[in-house]
């Protein structure tokens, strides 16, 4: 068993010694049980256990058997199997091609089979990007087969780039579907290629829970001085959440902001300003204009334009070269800065209303990672030491559907300094939304990152809408709830309004609504220190 940074990733037809592998060696005698991420050498386990199999079928091939989502599949048994995110996936994989097997119930949403196939491959409809060449309905196995086959170009920016697809979506019942995506750095050289593979697909009775395996372990990078004591005085070495604050005028001007501060009693350390590739590049001016006022930012990059410009091919785009000045000069800027920034590099990623979603590019989440990679070499080519990586998706996955799951989108603890959590309560304004308790939202999202991470995590924006309840018991129960949160050292309240399309406010989210707002924050801020 060999393991890595992202966990558990098992050489299925290899002599396992030591914690190593020696690769050809297979294993014709016997099969490998996988509990709970580890290899072992029995067969028991409970209704709790993440329990798998490989089964030798042949000196060419293994049988894969999925417990906990019932299924078995065959693979050529020089491949690996990565079972390092259970719930989400299982990777097998070498190194011209990977296959990502998913499962998905949508049992009691309104989601359905023949909606996940419909939505899952709308990226077809950038046919610039994407060459669609085979597209059927077929039966495997007495079930419905949604077979789809398209290429995209070579990305020259991504090492031994997989860009040939196939993708099958098995459907069990109306709301359980299987998806199998088989991904090739070569052009398939035939139909049967792909099919051997996946009309070997199964179905066996379910057994236990998934479960993730990552591995947590502490990842050490070059900051100077100025940058590791922030480091070490707001994330390792804090006892206590401090609070900052999204206000669009700041941190270009500190006037209207200092003004309700003084109404809060309370000054804010963290700031947030947004940014995109309609943006000026590296924004020296309000970076200095923060640091001369003792704030530190949380400088949001989104890759995409906002002023009309078309965003269709960007993420493949950069991977293409094609912004390779603009990261350039935009790492030497923030060098050139030299004090401490929070980068937060294409946040929400799990959103299909953020164009570096995959929802755009493939449904392939490896485009995500692969750009977040590229920016983070860049900024290490140029000697960048004080930037801190902040990655963070939203608390749901839109559309929710597992391929699309936000541990896909983790870049590894490589890349990684911070975790940032992101959960809104949007209110009833608009159809299908619901009031969510900030329990409801960050108790199992916290719980979930706790197992999962080691890192320290930050809300990187959040709040309340005011419509559909009462804002003043969420911000109580928010201020109450917080304090259990060992690891989250920073939060950030988003003072903004998102406006419908009539330019009616939709979401208020604005801590100063009215001056009982302004009297239940100054209240409950008191209850934590300031920095100063």
């Amino acid at each position: 068993m060999k393991i890595n940074k992202i966990g558990a990733i098992l050489c299925a037809s290899a002599l396992i010694l030591s914690n190593t592998f020696a690769f050809g060696d297979t294993i014709d005698s016997m099969s490998t049980f996988i509990k709970n991420g580890k290899i072992v050498t029995y067969s028991d386990f409970t209704e709790e256990d993440d329990f798998k199999k490989i089964v030798p079928i042949d000196h060419q091939f293994n049988e894969y058997q999925n417990f906990a989502h019932g299924y078995t599949i065959k693979y050529p048994n020089h491949m690996y199997v990565d079972v390092s995110i259970s719930p989400v996936k299982t990777l097998i994989y070498d190194k011209e091609k990977s296959i990502e097997i998913y499962y998905d119930n949508f049992k009691g949403t309104s989601s359905s089979a023949a909606s996940y196939i419909g939505y899952s491959n709308r990226f077809l409809q950038n046919t610039k990007d994407h060459y669609k060449e085979y597209e059927d309905t077929l039966h495997i196995n007495g079930m419905k087969v949604h077979l789809l086959k398209w290429d995209r170009d070579k990305l020259p920016k991504v090492h031994n780039d997989k860009n040939h697809y196939v993708s099958a979506e098995i459907v069990k019942n109306a709301h359980e579907v299987y998806t199998i995506i088989i991904k090739s750095a070569k052009p398939f050289q035939s139909y049967e290629e792909y099919m051997e593979l996946i009309q070997t697909f199964m179905l066996i009775e379910k057994k236990g829970t998934p479960q993730v395996h990552l591995e947590q372990g502490k990842v050490y990078r070059g900051l100077n001085d100025e940058t590791k004591a922030f480091y070490e005085k707001y994330f390792e070495n804090s006892k206590e959440i401090q609070w900052g604050i999204f206000e669009n005028t700041a941190p270009k001007d500190f006037g209207f902001l200092k003004s309700l501060e003084e109404q809060l009693d309370y000054t804010f350390d963290f700031l947030v300003l947004y940014q995109s590739f309609s943006s000026n590049g590296f924004p020296m001016e309000e970076m200095n204009n923060a640091y001369e006022n003792n704030r530190y930012v949380e400088l949001t990059l989104q890759t995409m334009y906002l002023d009309g410009r078309d965003n269709d091919s960007v993420t493949y785009d950069i991977l293409k070269g094609k912004y390779d000045d603009y990261f350039y000069e935009y790492a030497r800027q923030a060098k050139l800065f030299e004090h401490p920034i929070l980068f937060r590099l294409n946040n929400e990623m799990n959103g299909d209303w953020c164009v570096y979603s995959s929802y755009f590019t493939s449904k392939d989440p490896e485009m995500f990672k692969a750009v977040w990679k590229y920016v983070y070499n860049i900024f290490k080519d140029a000697g960048v030491d004080n930037v801190l990586w902040v990655w963070n998706p939203h608390d749901g996955s839109f559309p929710n559907f597992a391929w699309n799951h936000s541990l896909n989108y983790y870049p590894g603890d490589e890349y990684v300094d911070i975790i940032g959590l992101t959960g809104y309560n949007a209110g009833t304004y608009y159809p299908g939304e619901t009031w969510r308790g900030f329990n409801e939202i960050y108790v199992p999202l916290y719980e979930e990152y706790d197992k999962i991470f080691r890192q320290p995590f930050m809300v990187t924006e959040f709040g309340s809408n005011s419509v559909g309840g009462n804002k003043i018991e969420w911000i109580h129960e928010m201020f109450d709830q917080m304090k259990k949160f060992e690891r989250i050292k920073v939060a950030i309240w988003w003072n903004g309004i998102d406006w419908d399309s009539q330019r009616n406010p939709a979401r208020i989210y604005r801590l100063d609504q009215s001056p009982e707002m302004i009297n239940t924050f100054r209240h409950r801020l008191k209850e934590y220190k300031t920095t100063e």
